[in-house]
């Protein structure tokens, strides 16, 4: 029906809105931020690699730059973790803060943790934490009205940038 909205599509997202890499009831995909860490970094998208967790490139971001703190073991709640592995998914968190300011200057940072499917976990079953870069202007039309994010960098490239500069902040 014809009506006065231009519209930019995204199809790309209905694979994961489908269940890509997901596992949800009636497929047979695994955990990904299980399998992620049995992965070479490049392949997986991994920053860097601690103790109890891990930090990677979201391959559905909101931003450029957001990245995901991944706990190793497969936990999908915040009290559930042991106190080693709740203070390295946060000492990770503030490392990646410095590090995406000192590789991508943002002005700004959206942290959290959704916890269950109904908070709006993609991964319910396995814990992890967001870190969003932000910077002023970065919400426009695009995603505003458009629903289309523009990312200025690919996910590899943005992913070799911040493991580079990992150890030097």
């Amino acid at each position: 029906m014809p009506d006065s909205w231009s519209r930019l599509w995204a199809p790309h997202r209905i694979s994961y809105l489908s269940g890509e890499n997901r596992p949800l009831p009636g497929n047979d995909i695994p955990c990904p931020f299980c399998r992620i860490p049995t992965m070479g970094d490049v392949e997986g998208l991994i920053v860097a690699r601690g103790t109890t967790a891990y930090v990677v490139m979201n391959l559905y971001p909101y931003n450029a730059g957001h990245l995901l703190i991944c706990a190793n073991r497969h936990v999908d709640d915040l009290t559930d973790l042991t106190v080693d592995e709740r203070n390295e998914i946060f000492e990770l968190s503030a490392h990646a803060m410095k590090v995406l300011r000192k590789v991508a200057n943002p002005t700004g940072f959206n942290l959290g943790m959704n916890q269950g499917a109904i908070s709006g976990a993609g991964i319910p079953e396995h814990i992890h934490q967001h870190v969003v870069p932000r910077w002023s202007g970065d919400s426009n039309f695009m995603p505003v009205i458009g629903q289309t994010k523009v990312l200025s960098q690919l996910l590899q490239e943005t992913r070799d940038e911040l493991a580079n500069n990992w150890n030097l902040v």
